[in-house]
């Protein structure tokens, strides 16, 4: 079940609920702070991502040198 699966009915229920606890001057703050926070874990997950491919292009590489040797 991923947020696909919600829905646009689902999600209009989740934000109606989120602006009857927090209010409506406490809703954009909040935005905010998810908005940067998934923007960081994007950025790190690409960080990773990037980290791994040059890992296998190296190790890709010390294989191909052996051969030709």
């Amino acid at each position: 079940m991923g947020l696909g699966s919600i829905g646009f009915p689902g999600l209009i229920l989740i934000l109606v609920i989120a602006l009857v606890i927090f209010g409506p001057k406490k809703l954009p703050e909040i935005g905010k702070a998810a908005g940067n926070t998934l923007r960081e874990f994007k950025k790190s997950a690409q960080d990773l991502t990037s980290d791994v491919s040059d890992e296998v292009k190296e190790t890709k590489d010390i294989v191909k040198d052996d051969k030709n040797k």
